[in-house]
């Protein structure tokens, strides 16, 4: 069982275990012996997100680089899926992105993309933990050092190829809000949308290094809606700290998240011919309603744990060409190895153009079901299948609920969160059973 690496690489309050400057040092040695035990000479590349520690934690984790043989180079500030794409196109053995996503700036992270431009498999993660632990016994946190000058040609190359994947597309007379959630994106979206012509709206674009993700980005998609809504534009994007996904608003002002994405991508690519099996691949956290409006049009929809390498893993064994989450990580492996914001937002915009309708004529017979996530801050991940009030309690809902709604709980990969979603007819049932579950894990795990 992995300790340090969730769903989306490791994650902490930036300082703080195991995102201190030891464990950091650490990290990067273990990748770098790994990666040496594959190539002759390792070359990793690295890339950030906007938070004010992005900085210090580049700069250990290439000293732990270097020193355990690899070579480095740094894209600066990026999107993770830019570093996945650049990472492959140029022959890196690794790339490396400095980020939490979504998460508010005190925390930050590590993702680590393999040479093929995909997340690294969970059994690969285990050793290079093992490694992590084993040095930690020893190593000491490193002196001041600092990443290698950052080389703008990296980004101008992925901008390149997000323009190069639509070379036909065109904004004009189209009016687009962009959140770029003080991110990542405000790097590259502005530069880029400059190309397409159209009448583009720009909202955070100005990190200070502690404002990625306030009250703005994709995890605040209603940020977005409004502003849509009051500027009378045809189309909201927003996108979270990394650009790693993207979150929709119509011009009516209605957030429209990940499974509408599915579905209109899906129609889209079943009727040009290039939907694989007619089948799409959602997470547990999808909506019935998704399932419902896919399955209308032919179209078989699959579940896979939450997390967008989970996903992708099923899509590769199902033979699938689309699949994605709720919270707007769209995956489109024809177009790219993981899950890619910027991406996400070309493609809905290139769908709206071809077809000449608005995003909310497109998704208007997505009927959804009631659903609600409450989320309880936890002390300990302990197994929930072991704690009998929690399992009676979620029993209990399932068999009141039966075909009628959904009960999913789960700890969050990234947070010590559990993570209950109830989905019914009944949003009455929907709420009594979801406080039910969370107040009997509150009484048993609570924070």
């Amino acid at each position: 069982m992995r300790k340090l690496f969730g769903t989306d690489g490791i994650r902490a309050v930036a300082g703080e275990a195991p995102l201190d400057r030891k464990t950091i040092y650490a990290v990067g040695l273990a990748l770098a012996h790994q990666l040496n035990g594959s190539h002759a000479q390792p070359k990793v590349l690295l890339g950030m997100d906007t938070r004010e520690s992005s900085g210090w934690i580049a700069d250990t984790i290439a000293a732990g680089l270097r020193e355990g043989g690899a070579q480095v180079e740094n894209a600066g500030v990026v999107t993770t899926p830019a570093i996945a794409y650049l990472a492959r196109q140029h022959g890196f053995s690794a790339g490396v992105v400095i980020s939490a996503s979504h998460n508010p700036w005190q925390d930050n992270g590590i993702k680590v993309f393999g040479g093929d431009g995909y997340k690294l498999p969970d059994e690969t993660e285990v050793r290079i933990e093992a490694e992590i632990f084993r040095r930690l016994e020893n190593v000491q946190a490193p002196g001041p050092d600092a990443a290698p000058v950052v080389n703008e040609k990296y980004r101008r190359d992925y901008e390149q190829f997000l323009r190069s994947a639509f070379p036909d597309l065109n904004l004009n007379g189209l009016r687009v809000v962009l959140d770029c959630a003080n991110g990542a994106a405000s790097a590259i979206a502005p530069e880029l949308f400059a190309h397409l012509a159209g009448t583009i709206h720009l909202t955070h674009t100005s990190p200070d290094g502690r404002n990625i993700n306030a009250n703005c980005g994709a995890l605040h998609p209603e940020v977005v809606a409004a502003e849509t809504k009051n500027l009378k534009a045809d189309l909201g994007v927003t996108f979270d700290g990394d650009a790693d996904r993207a979150m929709f608003a119509d011009a009516h002002g209605n957030v429209v998240n990940g499974d509408a994405i599915m579905l209109l991508a899906a129609r889209d690519m079943k009727e040009r011919g290039i939907l694989r099996n007619d089948t799409v691949v959602a997470t547990t956290m999808s909506n019935m309603g998704l399932e419902a409006a896919l399955r209308r049009d032919a179209i078989r929809m699959l579940r896979a744990p939450v997390g967008d390498k989970y996903v992708l893993e099923r899509m590769q064994q199902e033979q699938a060409s689309l699949g994605g989450e709720q919270s707007g990580h769209i995956l489109f492996p024809h177009l790219a190895t993981t899950g890619d914001g910027l991406l996400t937002s070309l493609v809905v915009l290139d769908i709206l153009r071809r077809s000449g309708r608005a995003l909310h004529e497109i998704v208007a017979d997505l009927k959804v079901f009631p659903q609600v996530i409450v989320n309880v801050r936890v002390r300990e991940k302990k197994p929930l299948d072991q704690i009998a009030t929690v399992t009676d309690t979620i029993r209990a809902a399932e068999a009141e609920l039966a075909e009628t709604g959904r009960v999913v709980v789960r700890y969050s990969g990234t947070e010590a969160l559990a993570r209950v979603m109830i989905e019914a007819e009944s949003e009455e049932a929907m709420r009594r059973h979801a406080d039910r579950i969370a107040d009997a894990i509150r009484a048993e795990l609570g924070a």
